[in-house]
């Protein structure tokens, strides 16, 4: 299957499993390229941007675990590579 880069948003809300999140991330290490979190706090919540390079499959099976979790809210934009020969 042809692999596709995604951006993957997540806010974590107060009360949220993290310990379990971080689970999930870890399991899915290979195929993320990069990672940012930022805490906002008057807003009680923080939210991880998530860069993967990885087919339809794992980055919706990554999703699906994370969106499962509790307080924890996911979005993904997929975007397919760029071929310098089309």
């Amino acid at each position: 299957m042809e692999k596709k880069i995604a951006s993957i948003v997540i806010l974590v809300a107060k009360g949220a499993d993290v310990n379990r999140l971080n689970s999930v991330l870890s399991d899915y290490s290979l195929v993320v390229l990069g990672r940012q979190g930022i805490n906002i706090i008057h807003r009680q919540i923080s939210i991880i941007s998530l860069i993967v390079e990885a087919d339809n499959d794992v980055i919706g099976a990554l999703s699906g675990k994370i969106g499962r979790l509790k307080n924890i809210k996911v979005k993904t934009a997929l975007l397919k590579l760029y071929n310098p020969d089309d």
